[in-house]
């Protein structure tokens, strides 16, 4: 019997298999029971070799449904690069709230055994990163603004004028106004002070991506309008914020996207 042979390794494809039928029929709920009841009886490090096997739509699938009533062992296992590549295609549940965006990135980067800045640098690192961070701010637009420019989450009067890049760049290796523990609400103004200071150059992008996002709602422009990208498969988060379908569902034999 080879190693891929074993009966671990059969039950592990039967699992992935259960797993993506599930995501792809709307039930996210019994696709996640499924995999936390591997971690149940093999293990957190079966559960690891499954994660890497599911495509990061599925994986994504099951982590956007954050509840934080409850501890998801997903959550606690998915690792950088397995939640940069879920991240950077959560653009496609046109989740205009962003409320599952924020509550998976809140609950996976500040997670307590985590490094947050391995989860950002991971994201950095991918197309759509910048962009999927800029999403994450998208209603805090004003307040990030003012941190940029002066080190403080305070409104500040609006002139009409921006820092430029090379100001940005150089503002970042400044003292900080604030330090971390004093806004180390685990939430948005933290992920902020950590890119600024931690990771300036992913922060300058993603500022940038925020202001042309900031600019296009100014001029009346719908993100939907203002999107060069072909239809993808999209689908309103009438349904996905209960659960009920994801775009695997729409097209169960995609691939994934990344």
């Amino acid at each position: 019997m080879t190693a891929t042979d074993t009966p671990s390794h059969m039950n592990h494809l039967a699992l992935i298999e259960k797993t993506q039928t599930l995501i792809a029929a709307g039930d996210i709920v019994g696709a996640e029971s499924a995999l936390v009841e591997l971690a149940d009886t093999e293990g957190d490090a079966a559960l690891m070799v499954v994660l890497d096997q599911l495509p990061p739509k599925d994986i994504l699938a099951v982590i956007r449904e954050y509840d934080n009533s409850k501890e998801s062992v997903i959550n606690l296992l998915v690792t950088p690069e397995q939640f940069a590549r879920a991240v950077v295609i959560e653009k496609q549940y046109k989740d205009l709230a962003r409320t599952h965006l924020r509550g998976m990135v809140n609950s996976i980067i500040f997670r307590e055994d985590a490094d947050p800045l391995e989860f950002l640098n991971a994201i950095g690192d991918l197309e759509g990163g910048s962009e999927a961070l800029a999403d994450y701010f998208t209603d805090k637009w004003d307040r990030v603004e003012s941190f940029a420019a002066t080190g403080s989450f305070d409104a500040m009067k609006d002139t009409g004028e921006l820092l430029s890049k090379a100001a940005l760049l150089a503002s970042a290796y400044e003292k900080p106004e604030l330090e971390q523990d004093e806004i180390a609400d685990r939430d948005w103004m933290e992920l902020a002070w950590l890119l600024r200071y931690q990771c300036p150059d992913l922060f300058i992008e993603m500022l940038t991506v925020l202001r042309a996002k900031a600019r296009a709602h100014d001029t009346g422009l719908d993100e939907e309008d203002d999107d060069t990208e072909e239809d993808d498969g999209k689908v309103e988060t009438g349904n996905t914020d209960r659960g009920k379908v994801t775009p695997a569902a729409r097209e169960s034999d995609e691939e994934s996207a990344i």
